[in-house]
């Protein structure tokens, strides 16, 4: 057991409560943007936050039971099954109807934005690292990373909002995902096939677990729907420009 500092539990549990609170947050924005009205958007908010509230707790207890960690002897990859199957349900969650709707909103990529300015916890990995608990390879990565991306988004939320910066809300998304992709096969990488002191094994265990169970696979779901939005939202235009210029 890894015995890390209270303010180190105090920065991972704000990004792993924060983003999915913000996340419920902005649905519910969403959903007043859409019409839907302020008794459905307090249904979705109150849903979506009991379901990764719910999550989260769930996620935490199997991490304080061992249950993530990785055994030589170990068959089944629990917590790859934990990331790939919470990234999979969300997905599939934003093919619902009501969240379908809330998510068309032209102005669903600026708020969608907003939830990883929290990302800026990630300076936890760095803190970690500096403990001595974590490879600096895999820390630097991912800590830096997820700083960058936490620093940027409200400024892409700001011009997404005026309705410019489309270009940049399209590399935000795409450099965001890369840092949460490279981040977690470092993390893989540095555990099962590399050998290195120390290794990435606190990610397995609270409450760094919490981050790669959670806070990753919503952040990559709202990168996903976001990079979707942005790209059906250039189409009108260049099908528009096609047109002018075949007209000519």
């Amino acid at each position: 057991m890894y015995n890390l500092p209270i303010y180190v539990w105090a920065l991972v549990l704000t990004g792993a409560i924060g983003i999915p609170a913000a996340t419920s947050a902005v649905l519910y924005r969403g959903a007043i943007a859409a019409g839907l009205g302020r008794r459905a958007a307090i249904t979705v908010a109150a849903t979506t936050a009991a379901v990764l509230g719910g999550w989260l707790v769930v996620s935490g207890l199997l991490a304080r039971a061992g249950v993530y960690r990785q055994e030589p002897g170990d068959m089944v990859p629990w917590f790859l099954v934990a990331v790939a199957g919470t990234l999979i349900a969300l997905l599939l969650a934003t093919r619902i109807p009501l969240i379908s709707r809330i998510l068309a909103d032209p102005g669903t990529p600026a708020r969608l934005a907003l939830p990883h300015s929290l990302r800026v916890v990630g300076v936890s990995f760095l803190i970690v690292m500096s403990l001595g608990h974590l490879p600096a390879a895999f820390a630097m990565s991912a800590g830096l990373g997820d700083i960058a991306i936490g620093v940027a988004a409200p400024f892409v939320a700001l011009q997404l909002s005026r309705g410019t910066g489309h270009a940049g809300a399209v590399l935000f998304n795409v450099l965001g995902m890369l840092d949460l992709l490279v981040a977690g096969t470092l993390g893989f990488l540095l555990f099962r096939l590399v050998e290195v002191t120390p290794s990435t094994a606190p990610l397995f265990l609270l409450p760094l677990a919490l981050i790669p169970t959670v806070a990753v696979p919503l952040a990559l779901t709202l990168h996903i729907v976001s990079l979707g939005q942005l790209r059906t939202a250039t189409n009108p235009e260049e099908d528009q420009a096609g047109y002018l210029q075949a007209d000519n």
